[in-house]
């Protein structure tokens, strides 16, 4: 691993779950989505969590913009996204065509920047995606992966068909912003994405820029489409 190995990675895992922990929490308190999500005049914002996560983990985005006058679409029957990314990808694809949604930006977080890209790939014959943000997305997979011996992560093993295949594709990359921490233990390998807009936050951890106010700043700068590429002042902490 970079930058400190095992045991930087043990110092960091604490403030990383500190997030992990209370968004899981919350997401057991009720999940509904909230009616003011099919408001707005703003372009759409496609919510796509990680494995074992549900929409409720960038809850915080999605409630800031669509105060900000963006309709929010949440994928019913997607739960803790532990299906295999086309599958999923297809998922979410229905609901943009059933409501004939347009101009879409997807919020993905880790396996969601796979599925998104998948969706920008393969499924989104129409057009109906104009580009994401991903954020700690394990797009060249995880060595991770091969310590985890649940079928929900060994998908994301570097050599997985699906990866290779989707790595090998790079046209579609100017249309993503990836932003990713300094460290992340879940994907220590980073997630720079080649032809992309590659956003460093100066923070460690695979949950925590979702909740510190410097990933969340740069995050939401990304979804307006300002220029997030800026390195951010405060200091890692």
């Amino acid at each position: 691993m970079r930058r400190g190995g095992v045991l930087h990675y043990a110092r960091m895992l604490p403030f990383d779950y500190q997030y992990a922990l209370r968004i899981h929490a919350r997401s057991l308190l009720g999940s509904s989505v909230p009616a003011a999500y099919r408001e707005g005049d703003g372009f759409p914002i496609l919510l796509l969590p990680g494995v074992y996560e549900r929409w409720t983990s960038l809850r915080w985005f999605a409630d800031r913009m669509n105060a900000e006058g963006h309709p929010i679409v949440v994928v019913p029957g997607m739960a803790h996204n532990r299906r295999p990314f086309a599958e999923t990808a297809e998922l979410a694809q229905a609901i943009l065509d059933a409501h004939d949604l347009r101009d879409v930006v997807i919020l993905a977080h880790s396996k969601g920047g796979v599925v998104g890209k998948t969706m920008m790939l393969d499924t989104d014959t129409g057009g109906r995606i104009t580009r994401m943000v991903a954020v700690n997305s394990p797009f060249q997979g995880s060595r991770m992966a091969r310590y985890v011996p649940t079928r929900g992560f060994r998908v994301f093993r570097p050599d997985d068909p699906h990866l290779t295949r989707l790595g090998s594709l790079v046209d579609v990359n100017a249309r993503i912003t990836s932003v990713h921490a300094d460290f992340d233990g879940h994907v220590p390998d980073g997630s720079h994405l080649e032809g992309a807009a590659n956003v460093q936050v100066p923070l460690d951890g695979h949950f925590r820029p979702l909740g510190h106010p410097v990933g969340r700043a740069l995050i939401v700068a990304a979804l307006r489409g300002a220029d997030s590429s800026a390195p951010a002042t405060p200091t890692r902490r």
